[in-house]
């Protein structure tokens, strides 16, 4: 029996496309007001790499910066990211609140592995308030490795789950289940990339998709 399903929030059940490149801009205006950049915000590559950890994403995005300007720079886009959530430019993915339902109905737990820093997450919990549905969310902070495959084993093992499913849009998440012996359901959604879906075991267009998968999984 399904015991337990592990979502991924970025591009899985925030649509974070609505506020990234709102985020973005207004972090690298700042940059350009620091003379530390002097081009369009480099978003196309953001979406590129999206759902990698944010150090990660600095050093690409800012190869030729100092640690101490990707610092200041992840403050801000933390700061603006959070802004925008507050000020309702984001949205949950379609039917997030009917599937977490159908999934409550069913005796199944619900958490969130993310990439993302806590308090981004807390933002978009709260928002959203996702806590009516998910057991607990959990961010990469709370891993040394900062490697998505212990967080999903580190949810394995303090909730005691034998048996969960991993919903998500890129390589991270689907590693992340292929590694602690899990199934891989991929959401062909904003940042999703079709040589990474064709890891997962599934590949869905629609959150609603899920339904069906589960109940088969549940026989």
């Amino acid at each position: 029996m399904l015991e337990a399903v592990i979502f991924d929030m970025d591009g899985t059940l925030f649509q974070t496309n609505k506020i990234l490149e709102l985020s973005l801009e207004e972090t690298f205006s700042i940059l350009r007001s620091l003379n530390e950049w002097t081009s369009e915000a480099p978003t196309q590559k953001y979406r590129e790499i999206m759902g990698v950890p944010l150090p990660v994403v600095w050093e690409t995005l800012l190869p030729n910066h100092s640690n101490e300007i990707r610092r200041i720079v992840d403050e801000i886009f933390l700061e603006k990211l959070i802004a925008n959530i507050n000020y309702g430019n984001g949205a949950l993915y379609p039917h997030v609140k009917e599937v977490f339902d159908f999934l409550k109905q069913e005796g199944c737990l619900i958490f969130i592995a993310s990439n993302g820093l806590i308090e981004y997450l807390n933002a978009i919990v709260n928002c959203y308030k996702l806590n009516n549905w998910v057991t607990e969310t959990f961010s990469i902070q709370q891993i040394e490795t900062q490697n998505k495959d212990d967080l999903v084993g580190h949810i394995l093992k303090k909730h005691h789950i034998s048996n969960a499913t991993v919903v998500g849009d890129r390589i991270s998440d689907f590693n992340a289940a292929k590694n602690n012996g899990l199934k891989a359901i991929g959401c062909r959604f904003d940042f999703a990339q079709e040589g990474e879906l064709a890891q997962a075991d599934f590949i869905i267009d629609d959150l609603l998709e899920l339904k069906s998968i589960f109940r088969h999984q549940g026989k």
